[in-house]
């Protein structure tokens, strides 16, 4: 497992890696991280997600989950600076939530597209069939770990870089898939109840069923072509 100092340090890198990048306050200041735009209307995946859903999703929790983040990224430098590692080690949980949050969702929005479903194309599909048989095993299995995750959080869809594998892994909370798990994401499923529950209301096997119908599968091909590298 890591230290808290070491999950600390892992984030805020892979957040400097997968985030868009930021806003310079100021000279000599750090990046701000900021809230993607997304790629499509709030409307654009209906009748799977509806707009208000995605509105309320995107503008005020991925928002919260940006704005808690800088506050807790200006504090982890104060205590930097001062040498603090008590404090340090004290906002590690609110980075690794916050953080994990605005990684997931910026990852997510991407994975999905009016233009979506179908089955997958190209390299990613030849590792789908090697590593689960068939893309009708991938859905059955990967449907069945985001259904079972217990409270709130995200089922995945990694890459193994070490074994040259695809996984499937569930994440509790917000808690960011390569940080905690060394898979690189490949596809996540949002499985908070914010994600689903004004549509679905409580059947999440609905919902994560339908989500398939407006996944981005060039997404997730490029993000595999990019991981395996």
């Amino acid at each position: 497992m890591l230290s808290c100092v070491k999950l600390t340090q892992s984030l805020i890198s892979i957040f400097r890696a997968v985030s868009r990048p930021g806003v310079l306050a100021a000279a000599g200041t750090r990046l701000k991280h900021t809230l993607p735009d997304l790629p499509y209307d709030y409307g654009a995946l209906e009748p799977t997600i509806s707009a208000e859903i995605m509105q309320l999703h995107h503008s005020k929790h991925h928002a919260t989950y940006v704005n808690n983040l800088n506050v807790a990224e200006e504090k982890l430098a104060e205590a930097q600076a001062k040498g603090d590692v008590t404090t340090e080690i004290a906002l590690g949980p609110a980075l690794k939530f916050n953080g994990g949050g605005h990684l997931n969702h910026s990852i997510f929005w991407t994975n999905l597209s009016p233009n979506g479903g179908g089955e997958p194309q190209g390299e990613v599909l030849a590792a789908i069939n090697r590593d689960f048989g068939s893309f009708e095993n991938l859905k059955k299995k990967m449907s069945a770990s985001s259904v079972a995750v217990q409270g709130s959080g995200w089922g995945w869809l990694g890459y193994d870089k070490e074994n040259n594998r695809l996984s499937i892994a569930a994440c509790p909370n917000q808690d960011p898939l390569q940080a905690t798990t060394g898979l690189i994401p490949l596809l996540g499923i949002d499985v908070w109840e914010h994600a689903y529950y004004l549509q679905y209301r409580n059947v999440r096997p609905d919902y994560v069923n339908a989500i398939w119908n407006v996944v981005n599968w060039e997404n997730i091909n490029e993000r595999f072509l990019a991981a395996s590298k």
